[in-house]
């Protein structure tokens, strides 16, 4: 498939925070090669926010989980309104979901159309003869090598792969007056929440770490958003020198320019996470059940993720901490896969990620070897 005048083009990513930030080396690409032209994007409302920090957007589309809950003549309505207003106004629509509504998204609103579709044919049938190009989702590869597929069918060079976020400078403005404001220099992120409960590093843990970080001498900024979980850790937080609670006190505007302004982040594998690894920050990441060959953080530098498992190890920018178990990591939202508890988590010494940070502090100079 090798289009060589595309004015338009729409990139459709129906699924998490992370999937969005993770399509933004697509974005740039499609934007080096067609010069010009205009990439619009379509996401959940619930990702707005981070599809508003990519770099070559033009408009974003939202699609509304509240639709569903309309009574069903008036949803009908809103969702054939939605696709009325897009219906075939672009050259090329690209989606990086595989469910049957992303893929008729595409359909509909590409006068080309693209999609990632699963490995069942019972699936992807109807998909594969449709669409102009199609490529499989692979489980076993990075969700960003994943989001670079649509280039390969473009005859298109995936170049240099860096994940790109930007904010305002309004935002630097009022994160650099509210670092000001507590008297903090250098720091360094400590993110303690996530989306989910069963992504969360144990409380007692967390506290043990918090007091061992805190002793370093470099203050540590904790950041978290205004959700339940989030709170609800914020009103757990021990009392600590150098420790700087900023739970729920950063948009995600202000929590990107606050991040390009640390030293380093320490947290679990979130969203936030995958902010510091493309600003190019000391990335130290707590992995539970995550898995790693789709989500480890990107490293600008080596041009590389995590694809094995290891109680610790680097890579460039990136450490990342995992429990030495069998079963680690499993890939399930908890141990009974239902959000509950993941002992993983549960199974990693805050001795040994303190360990790490220290070193590496040490070796750039930024404490003493006393500390």
């Amino acid at each position: 498939m090798n289009l060589q005048t595309v004015d338009s083009i729409l990139i459709i990513i129906r699924r998490s925070n992370g999937d969005v930030l993770l399509a933004s080396p697509l974005i740039q690409r499609l934007q080096e090669t067609y010069a010009g032209a205009a990439i619009d994007l379509l996401v959940n409302d619930d990702t707005l926010a981070i599809a508003k920090a990519l770099p070559h957007v033009r408009n974003i589309h939202a699609y509304s989980y509240q639709w569903k809950q309309l009574p069903r003549l008036r949803r009908l309505r809103t969702e054939a309104a939605f696709v009325g207003a897009l219906w075939r106004r672009y050259d090329l629509a690209i989606s990086l979901s595989t469910t049957d509504s992303s893929v008729l998204y595409a359909l509909l609103f590409g006068r080309h159309s693209i999609s990632a579709i699963d490995d069942e044919p019972r699936k992807s049938w109807w998909k594969k003869r449709l669409l102009d190009g199609y490529y499989r989702l692979d489980g076993g590869r990075h969700t960003l090598l994943n989001n670079l597929e649509a280039l390969r069918l473009l005859g298109i060079a995936p170049g240099r792969i860096e994940p790109a976020i930007r904010h305002t400078p309004a935002a630097d403005k009022r994160v650099q007056d509210k670092l000001q404001a507590r008297g903090i220099g250098r720091f360094i992120i400590f993110h303690p929440s996530a989306q989910y409960r069963y992504k969360v590093y144990p409380e007692h843990l967390r506290h043990e770490l918090l007091k061992a970080l805190a002793g370093l001498g470099i203050p540590l900024v904790v950041t978290g958003a205004r959700t339940p979980l989030d709170l609800q850790i914020k009103a757990s937080l021990p009392v600590l020198a150098n420790v700087h609670d900023l739970i729920g006190e950063t948009s995600l505007d202000e929590y990107i320019a606050l991040s390009s302004q640390a030293l380093a982040y320490v947290g679990g594998d979130t969203l936030n996470m995958h902010i510091a690894a493309a600003q190019g920050k000391r990335v130290f990441a707590i992995f539970g059940p995550t898995l790693l060959k789709l989500w480890s953080p990107w490293s600008n530098a080596l041009q590389q993720a995590a694809s094995v498992s290891q109680p610790v190890q680097t890579y460039g920018n990136v450490t990342l901490f995992q429990a030495d178990m069998p079963c680690t990591p499993c890939g399930q939202a908890g141990c009974d896969n239902r959000h509950g508890d993941s002992e993983c988590l549960y199974r990693i010494d805050p001795a040994i990620i303190s360990a790490e940070v220290r070193g590496w502090l040490q070796q750039q100079g930024l404490i003493d070897d006393e500390n």
